[in-house]
């Protein structure tokens, strides 16, 4: 046998009308939590947990020192003088002047130049060459300079030093043995320095100097 409701107890009329409260409940529901929400961050308490940097943990920034303001430059202050101002106890000048004499002699005293003595350097600023060059000098070594007679037998070879001083004027002069190796070669080597030419003299500051020179004169057998 099938049940039957009271019609006062049946709620399918007021469906829709419970659907529309429900949905206004929680509509409002969702309202008030977003209120609720942005109640609690605006209202946040900092606690002493929560700063970041605490008193003695706050790092000091270092002091700049400024440097003092540039002074101020005061202009000079110019006094304007009078040009008719009588200037008193000058000195008296007196200079006494021939009318008659039209050209007076001056006379300048000047010191005599001190003469430097003539000495000899080992170095000068240009130093002392043969005419034409060293490529000069050994051809003329080669052409007249003769190995010794006894030399050749004994079979002496080496090389022997010359000294000598080439003058203002470029001439060859104070030859002297250095170091020899004997056998006639030394008297060889002085005789062909001394048949030697002029050279070109050396020079300091432009001036010709007297340079003492050392060359070698090599002997060898072929």
């Amino acid at each position: 046998m099938e049940t039957k409701k009271n019609p006062s107890a049946d709620l399918r009329p007021k469906r829709g009308y419970f659907l529309n409260i429900g949905l206004c409940i929680s509509i409002s529901i969702t309202l008030l939590a977003f209120e609720w929400k942005t109640a609690q961050i605006n209202n946040i308490i900092i606690d002493g947990q929560d700063i970041l940097f605490r008193e003695e943990d706050i790092p000091e920034i270092p002091q700049v020192l400024q440097p003092p303001p540039p002074p101020k430059i005061k202009n000079p202050v110019i006094e304007i003088v009078p040009d008719d101002i009588e200037i008193k106890d000058l000195p008296d000048f007196q200079i006494e002047v021939d009318p008659e004499d039209k050209n007076p002699e001056v006379t300048i005293e000047i010191e005599p130049e001190k003469e430097i003595a003539d000495e000899t350097v080992d170095f000068s600023e240009v130093m002392p060459q043969p005419v034409g060059g060293m490529e000069a000098w050994n051809s003329f070594l080669s052409k007249n300079l003769k190995y010794p007679t006894q030399a050749r037998r004994m079979g002496v070879e080496g090389t022997v030093y010359v000294s000598f001083v080439v003058n203002k004027l470029g001439q060859i002069e104070d030859v002297e043995l250095v170091r020899g190796i004997g056998a006639g070669c030394d008297e060889e080597a002085l005789r062909v320095i001394l048949a030697a030419e002029n050279w070109l003299p050396g020079r300091n500051r432009g001036i010709p100097v007297k340079v003492k020179m050392r060359v070698p004169i090599r002997f060898r057998l072929q």
